[in-house]
């Protein structure tokens, strides 16, 4: 049997796929056995907080290898660099400052990359990452780098603040790393790189606007060869673009599921498989890129993308400043986009914000069916699911009383939460508990007695 298809983590590429595979090896390698061993279980409230503990301790200890590793990469660049300022004196007569052929630094970066890539097997692309990180974390975000050594966040925590923070000049990244660091011991890295994109556009002295413009000169389709005869098709687009087209291909697979959907083409005949909802969005992709309609009987014709945008009146009106609008799905995206978006809608929502913070100011409802309007604003808040860790859209979940209505709870903004239908049974079938504290944060408690936070998507200080 082989193995499944994994594609890169979502935001991920492929280079830092294979960063993540490579680190995996390494902590495979270790000698991790000892662990139970010095984990007393006489000492722990169950065999399962035990275990539990054993595992926390083997994150923390590859959290420290982690940090150890990037260490050694930086003092690789390092001596590569010591190494080439060395030759280019000996056969130039002085430093070489200027030039690019003959810049030390330049080929010390490269040098070092290659020796990496050979060293560990992984892809230059890969290696230059590595050591765009190591820079990166080593030289201007010292807290995160003893975060990591203490074990408080992971290798792939501090990979993503490493990112976020090299957008960012170097004299803003101390703050930066100050407002992202509690997110980074708290969630994990699918949701902290979108607290991250967030953080990242509110501090950055450069309009979005303006770096929208530059990042179109990137867009681009790619295609990468997997196993078993598949592929994966990719396309770096405009956000707008993206999730409008991504919701459009999921209405159209929706409405090709009925008695005859057993494939594209397949007549009906008992004892095939129904396609699954991403099985009838990839082939509705496929046919309206190769021949421009649907291959089932018309079903779909019509349909057109849904986007929600959460934005500020004053920018409609043309005025800048404040919290910048919101796609949802995806996060902050320019005004010109907002306000081109707000212009063909063919309705509004109102989600009144406040003008400086962006925190929504809404008024809860005292009945059990949740009207339309909050429904829609507890999705754009939610963005996805509630519980700590899942990534699935709000817009597949269902909008869950946080208290139960039986037992007192409000249908009211502070009562409701989305869950996916997987971790709403979860809920109700096991002895975990959940509260809301201000701001919407999710409070939830599992049987073994640990405590996790689960934050929304939007107005995380409201």
């Amino acid at each position: 049997m082989t193995s499944p298809i994994e594609p890169p983590a979502p935001g991920e590429s492929p280079c830092n796929s294979d960063l993540r595979r490579a680190f995996d090896e390494l902590i495979a390698a270790a000698e991790f056995d000892e662990l139970t061993a010095e984990i007393s279980v006489t000492l722990a409230s169950s065999r399962t907080d035990a275990l539990l503990e054993a595992l926390v301790e083997c994150e923390v200890r590859a959290s420290r290898i982690a940090a150890r590793r990037l260490e050694l990469v930086h003092e690789l660049r390092v001596e590569q660099e010591r190494v080439e300022k060395e030759r280019a004196e000996r056969e130039h007569g002085a430093p070489v400052s200027t030039g690019a052929n003959w810049d030390p630094g330049v080929i010390a970066r490269r040098s070092a990359s290659a020796e990496l890539a050979c060293a560990l097997r992984i892809t230059s692309r890969t290696a230059d990452s590595l050591l765009a990180r190591a820079a990166t974390l080593i030289t201007t975000l010292p807290v995160t780098m003893e975060a990591l050594r203490d074990g408080r966040v992971a290798f792939a925590h501090a990979a993503v603040i490493a990112d976020a923070a090299d957008a960012l000049p170097v004299d803003s990244r101390a703050e930066f790393e100050l407002a992202i660091l509690p997110s980074a011991e708290a969630q994990n890295p699918s949701r902290l790189t979108s607290r991250a994109r967030i953080l990242r556009e509110r501090m950055h002295p450069e309009s979005i606007a303006a770096r929208k413009a530059e990042a179109m000169a990137a867009r681009d389709v790619f295609v990468d060869p997997v196993a078993d005869g598949m592929a994966w098709l990719s396309a770096l687009l405009p956000a707008e673009k993206a999730y409008g087209a991504y919701r459009r291909l999921t209405r159209i697979a929706e409405s090709l599921e009925d008695e005859h959907d057993l494939g594209v083409g397949a007549p009906a005949r008992s004892g095939i498989e129904r396609r699954t909802l991403g099985n009838r969005r990839a082939d509705v992709l496929a046919d309206l890129l190769i021949a421009g309609e649907i291959d089932a009987g018309g079903l779909g014709v019509g349909v057109r993308a849904e986007v929600h945008v959460t934005v500020l009146v004053l920018t409609l009106l043309g005025q800048s400043g404040g919290a910048p609008a919101t796609l949802e799905g995806y996060g902050p995206i320019d005004d010109d986009t907002a306000r081109r978006l707000s212009a063909t809608a063919p309705s509004f929502t109102r989600l009144l914000t406040h003008p400086e913070t962006g925190v929504v100011l809404s008024v809860g409802r005292d009945r059990y069916r949740v009207p339309a309007d909050l429904q829609t604003w507890r999705r754009v808040r939610d963005g996805t699911c509630r519980f700590p860790g899942c990534a699935r859209s709000a817009a597949r979940c269902d909008l869950d009383h946080t208290r139960d209505w039986r037992h007192g709870g409000a249908t009211s903004h502070d009562n409701l939460a989305h869950l996916c239908r997987h971790h709403h049974r979860l809920k109700h079938q096991t002895g975990r508990t959940v509260a809301q504290e201000p701001g919407g944060v999710l409070r939830w408690r599992a049987p073994s007695g640990r405590t996790y936070a689960s934050e929304p998507a939007l107005a995380l200080t409201g």
